[in-house]
Order: C-alpha cells, then sequence, then structure tokens
C-alpha cells in the first residue's frame, strides 16, 4: 500500500467506525455526539475567564467543539465525507513527522471544547495520542464539570453551576442538595425563588435580596417539603429520584390543590397530600379523603409563592 493509499485508507476506516458508533448508539438510545459549546454556554454564565497560555492537554478530556460538533462523533471520528481533505492532510503530516501548531481549546472545569484543531484532534485520537500541545482559555465556574460524565450529566452540571451563580446556595447553605435529575429543572426552581422573593416584596412593603430570598425559600419552602417527603416515605417510592425531583412534584401538586380547594394550602400540607396520594396504602388508610376534605377550611400558610408552570418529566 502507498503512502497516498494508507492515508486514505485512515479515513475511510475512521469514517467507517463513526458510522458504526452512530449505529449501535441508535439501537441504545443514547447519543454518540460531541458536545456543542452553544449547548453549554446557554445553560451556563462562567465566572471571569482565565488565559492558560500554552499547556499539554490530556485528549480524552476534549469533549467538544464550538463549531464542528455535526463534522465528528462523540469520539472525534470524521463523519462527513467534505472533512476528508483536511483530516487526511493532518494524516499526512504525522506519517511525514512534520510538526503541527498547538490548537486552540475552550476549557470549562476539566473539559474542554475545540475552537481551532478539530481535524488534528480527530486525527491524534486515531493515532491513539494521549496528549495534545494545546493554547487554553478557562472559563470559571461554580460546579465541577468532568470528561467522565455521560453528555447529558455535562449539561445537568452546568445548569447546577448556573443555578449556584444565580442562587449562592453553595455558599448560603453550603450542605444543600438541590439536584434534580431532568434537564430544565433548575430553571423551574429558580423561577418559583424568583416567585418567592416577590411574594415576600409584597407582604413586607419593600424590595427583598435575592439571598434574603432565597434563603427563605430554602428555609421555609423546599427544606419543609422534603422533610414530610423523607419521614412519609415518599424517597422510597422512588429510587432513581432525588429530592429536588419529589419537591418539583409536591409544588405541582400544590398548585393543583389550589385549584381545588380555591386556596393556597402551605408547602408541608401539600408535601402531606401528595405522600398520600402516592402511598402504596392509598385508599387502605383511614382518613385521607378526610383529609383532603378539611382543606377548604384551613387557613392559608406561610410562604405562598405563585403557581408553578405545569411541566411534565
Amino acid at each position: 500500500m502507498s503512502h497516498e493509499e494508507r492515508i486514505r485508507h485512515d479515513f475511510d476506516r475512521a469514517r467507517q467506525r463513526a458510522f458504526l458508533h452512530d449505529l449501535v448508539a441508535l439501537f441504545a438510545r443514547r447519543r454518540n455526539d460531541l458536545i456543542p459549546y452553544h449547548e453549554l454556554r446557554r445553560r451556563l454564565s462562567p465566572e471571569g475567564e482565565s488565559y492558560r497560555g500554552y499547556q499539554t492537554v490530556p485528549v480524552k478530556q476534549i469533549v467538544g467543539s464550538m463549531d464542528r460538533f455535526q463534522d465528528f462523533d462523540r469520539a472525534f471520528l470524521p463523519r462527513q465525507r467534505h472533512t476528508a481533505g483536511r483530516w487526511q492532510s493532518i494524516d499526512r503530516a504525522y506519517y511525514e513527522d512534520t510538526s503541527l501548531p498547538p490548537i486552540q481549546l475552550y476549557q470549562v472545569g476539566d473539559v474542554y471544547f475545540v475552537k481551532d484543531g478539530n481535524h488534528r484532534v480527530s486525527v491524534a485520537r486515531e493515532k491513539g495520542q494521549e496528549f495534545i500541545d494545546a493554547e487554553v482559555i478557562e472559563g470559571h465556574t461554580r460546579a465541577p464539570l468532568y470528561a467522565t460524565m455521560r453528555p447529558d450529566e455535562l449539561l445537568l452540571q452546568a445548569e447546577y453551576a448556573e443555578f449556584l451563580r444565580r442562587t449562592n446556595l453553595d455558599r448560603l447553605r453550603p450542605d444543600h442538595d438541590i439536584r434534580p435529575t431532568a434537564l430544565g429543572r433548575y430553571d423551574e426552581i429558580w423561577e418559583q425563588i424568583e416567585g418567592h422573593r416577590d411574594w415576600l416584596a409584597s407582604i413586607r412593603g419593600e424590595p427583598v435580596a435575592t439571598d434574603a430570598a432565597v434563603i427563605d425559600w430554602y428555609e421555609h419552602i423546599y427544606c419543609p417539603i422534603v422533610t414530610v417527603a423523607r419521614e412519609r416515605g415518599v424517597m422510597e417510592r422512588f429510587p432513581n429520584r432525588t429530592e429536588a425531583d419529589v419537591y418539583l412534584w409536591v409544588m405541582r401538586h400544590r398548585h393543583e390543590l389550589e385549584q381545588r380547594v380555591g386556596h393556597d394550602v402551605g408547602p408541608a400540607d401539600s408535601a402531606v397530600d401528595y405522600a398520600a396520594h402516592v402511598s402504596p396504602w392509598r385508599g387502605i388508610v383511614p382518613g385521607i379523603s378526610d383529609f383532603v376534605g378539611k382543606l377548604t377550611t384551613w387557613p392559608q400558610r406561610r410562604g405562598r409563592d405563585p403557581k408553578p408552570p405545569p411541566a411534565s418529566d
């Protein structure tokens, strides 16, 4: 096989592997894509940036691209025929032992996104190269991102980092454990915190600082709900879900109760009623229907906030 034939063969083999990986991912119902940086960026606002200069970076920690994410799969294998010319020119440089300039990367946590040099990363991975020279700019976040995370896990962690930036919960209540399992849920919780801040301002007659609203929401809305969920065995009923998931379910249930009885029931009592509805003994334990019936006579509870928007998991 001639030199040029080997280079063409390398590309065709890499592209065939990309096709097989896509096929396996299709049947496994999982993603095999590079993470587009814009998907991360719309979920996360870095708290400043630092120029890190030239470094040697582990290739396996490069998980996404700024603008070429459709041309390569998750392993940086080439998907598109139009990448052949550039890919083969990089491959040729390897065979001829020609030095290549450093790639340009954007770092978030422990993962990197390619700004310039996607084909060089692709060929490096195909050659089994473990490290690559790069010029790095780092964006700072509140929560770490790791290369071992699956794409959805990375995006969820990015949402968590943005949630911490908005709420300061990692500093105000460092022992919190607010970790929903689905994308978009942190925005839903943040909307409820904003609604609670507006409610506090209306009853106090003055603006309420975000930190103060977050603490009040956490202590008088979130914690009472998760406490009831623990005590009533709700968490055991949903072993693959978190307290934050249950909190959101209860808040939706609270809105349904309000529509039914004509006034706000309050976070803790909503959680009690929700626990009764998901109990395996529902319909057997006496008094549940009486409990719901009596809601119409109960006074409004502290901590009313605007109706949470309906959402589905």
